[in-house]
């Protein structure tokens, strides 16, 4: 960790709070995940996602080219030591400060929401997969350098901090089917749909289809492989951030346990781990790490 004032964190508490405001409208389980940091590392978590929700809302809600190239410039003038007059980067600068956070993985995440303005099906589970590493891959390595603050990253912790990443926009795809599809929007590859028999009336229809199932899930597997060699490494973070790491794991794979539950409702609903649930999955994360296993 950077020697920056300690003092910075609560002269931007407003900003933070603002930050968190915005985990706390759009990602449950993040939050609830991410809250258990100590308090500089959650204030920053939250502050790198408020910069992944302002990308993502330029593709997903407005649908700008235009608002992607401001928040670009924005990005380009943060960089070059320029901090704009909002909360968002006030917050970021302070994180920038305090850790050894890369530039890199910022204009990756633009590079995702580009593609996303620019939507083409991915025909393959690669062309999904590099998608995903774009739009999410790219939080994984945000991350890092807060969730493993004593010392850099390895290559392996790296590749787990992406798979991570992946793992999770494969099952933002999954729980949203129904939603994406009915903005015209199809995540799902081609050949995946293609091998599981399942045609364009399987997405649009209101009771999921046997065709429908068999695709839906060989997506699941590749997302259940991508979330291991996170629950592999967890031990290489730093002790404070084991738990919030792991419980954002268990609770973002549980998601599609949720779907599975509610017979593949995804296509008429968004499916969502319970309030119960959730605290039962954070505990377990806490004794998988307790019993060392």
């Amino acid at each position: 960790m950077r020697a920056a004032s300690r003092d910075a964190f609560a002269e931007r508490a407003a900003d933070f709070a603002w930050c968190e405001a915005v985990i706390e409208r759009n990602s449950r389980s993040f939050h609830r995940a991410f809250s258990l940091l100590p308090e500089r590392k959650r204030q920053s978590v939250y502050a790198l996602y408020a910069f992944c929700r302002a990308a993502d809302d330029c593709a997903d809600r407005l649908g700008s080219a235009e608002a992607l190239g401001a928040l670009r410039s924005q990005l380009d003038r943060f960089c070059a030591g320029e901090v704009p007059d909002e909360p968002l980067w006030r917050a970021m600068e302070v994180v920038f400060l305090s850790f050894d956070v890369d530039e890199r993985p910022f204009y990756d995440m633009l590079e995702g929401q580009r593609r996303d303005l620019a939507f083409r099906q991915p025909a393959t589970m690669d062309e999904l997969e590099e998608y995903g590493f774009y739009v999410a891959g790219s939080v994984g390595l945000m991350l890092l350098p807060i969730l493993r603050a004593s010392s850099s990253a390895s290559a392996s912790l790296r590749e787990s901090g992406i798979a991570l990443g992946v793992a999770m926009q494969l099952t933002n795809v999954l729980r949203d089917v129904g939603e994406d599809a009915a903005r015209g929007r199809v995540y799902l590859p081609t050949r995946v749909l293609e091998e599981a028999g399942c045609s364009e009336r399987d997405l649009h229809a209101r009771t999921p289809s046997a065709a429908f199932r068999r695709a839906w899930e060989a997506v699941a597997r590749r997302s259940e492989e991508l979330y291991r060699p996170m629950g592999r490494d967890v031990r290489e973070l730093d002790e404070d951030s084991r738990l919030p790491a792991l419980s954002s794991l268990l609770l973002y794979r549980a998601i599609m346990d949720e779907v599975r539950a509610s017979g593949y409702a995804c296509l008429t609903k968004r499916c969502s781990v319970p309030e119960r649930a959730a605290r039962q999955l954070v505990a377990a994360a806490a004794r998988t790490l307790s019993e060392g296993r």
